[in-house]
């Protein structure tokens, strides 16, 4: 596997360290800096839409400019973010500080393309190992990323969350050197023969639509049912410790099955391996609906990870069966755009959800989307197959 490969592995580690982090502290900071309580969930708002504005103009910039220089810059824009963020925490300004977030957004919005840089580094049949082993790179920011947390509390006096952000600040550095030393692709070189096809067209493909679907619904179901557990916890009386715990399980179930989902995808196919997360997704939702004990709620997130891990990194290989490499900037673009603006729907319902339908129906309500995709999924011939195995 090349060395860019292991790198890119490093580097989602650390941007999932950084995620982790700033879930960890930004709707608490929000709280403390808001007037009115419908504000406190502005900087996470605004860290989504900056995420969501960033992924088009990002896969373009790379297709054009490079990997590297992509990446280089939206770390750039991080450490610029987390500056803006702790200026914002010193005036007690939440505007401000909603304002760093939005540009830590962004800068995350960048960092999903490491997974899709990997892929330009290995051949075809390294391709299922390589996505694995970047999204692998989780399983140590699943560790880190909580007790970061934690830690950077006693790093400054007079405000317990600024400490947070030095981390952060750190976070960015770190990145911003390994990828800076890294041999990553170069932009493609665009011949007169190279025409791509419109959106329309792409769109015309079954298998594309089926891709980016399964990502976008596992994706959106994973975050919708994670966002809301803990405020289902709270309602019955969870210590805080109880819901650390399981949703510490739930990223580690994220980000372990990595290590071999790869395998799978290569033995399998990565059809048969999405067609696997939704059932476990729909397991999820049964054991969130059979009791509301610690255990359920442990072993229901447990599930959830899984089931989004298989869903996510089969639908990321079966996108790529369907662009030439001359499309790779517009279809990964448009895929990472549909993909989080689910997610942040999904994190946007959660609260409503849990209120208004409670937690067994908000689960129940969540089976039609995985439902649809497994039968869309399922329904496939194996057009790909007559072609690669591997699709």
């Amino acid at each position: 596997m090349p060395i860019s490969v292991w790198g890119l592995a490093i580097a989602q580690a650390l941007l999932t360290t950084g995620n982790i982090l700033l879930v960890a502290v930004s709707a608490l900071i929000g709280k403390q800096l808001a007037s009115h309580p419908a504000l406190i969930t502005l900087p996470v708002a605004l860290q989504f839409l900056g995420l969501i504005m960033a992924t088009l103009p990002a896969a373009h910039l790379m297709h054009k400019m490079g990997r590297k220089f992509g990446f280089v810059l939206g770390n750039c824009i991080g450490l610029f973010g987390t500056w803006v963020a702790l200026q914002g925490l010193e005036a007690n300004s939440l505007l401000h500080f909603a304002s760093g977030t939005f540009l830590i957004g962004m800068a995350i919005g960048t960092g999903q393309q490491y997974r899709f840089a990997a892929l330009d580094v290995c051949s075809v049949e390294q391709r299922p190992r390589a996505i694995s082993m970047v999204m692998a790179g989780g399983v140590l920011a699943a560790i880190l990323g909580p007790n970061l947390a934690i830690w950077s509390r006693q790093w400054y006096d007079g405000n317990a969350f600024v400490g947070a952000f030095y981390g952060l600040f750190v976070i960015y550095v770190l990145a911003l050197l390994l990828i800076s030393s890294l041999p990553l692709g170069a932009p493609l070189k665009r011949t007169a023969q190279q025409v791509t096809r419109s959106y329309r067209e792409l769109f015309q493909q079954p298998l594309l639509i089926a891709a980016m679907a399964s990502g976008a619904i596992g994706y959106a179901v994973m975050v919708l049912l994670m966002t809301a557990t803990p405020i289902a916890m709270q309602h019955d009386e969870f210590p805080f410790s109880n819901i650390a715990w399981v949703i510490q399980w739930h990223v580690l179930g994220m980000y372990v099955p990595s290590f071999f989902t790869g395998r799978l995808i290569r033995r399998y196919s990565s059809r048969r391996v999405i067609l696997w997360g939704c059932a476990i997704l729909a397991l999820c939702v049964l054991v969130n609906v059979l009791g509301n004990s610690y255990w359920h709620y442990f072993l229901g997130l447990l599930l959830l990870g899984v089931g989004w891990n298989f869903t996510f990194i089969g639908a990321t290989h079966l996108l790529t069966f369907t662009y030439e490499p001359a499309e790779q900037g517009k279809v990964q673009g448009i895929n990472e755009f549909m993909v989080f603006s689910a997610a942040a729907l999904g994190s946007l319902l959660a609260g409503v959800g849990v209120d208004k339908l409670g937690w067994a129906w908000l689960n129940i309500a969540s089976l039609p989307p995985i439902i649809i995709v497994a039968w869309w999924i399922a329904r496939l011939a194996d057009q790909r197959a007559r072609v690669s195995d591997k699709s």
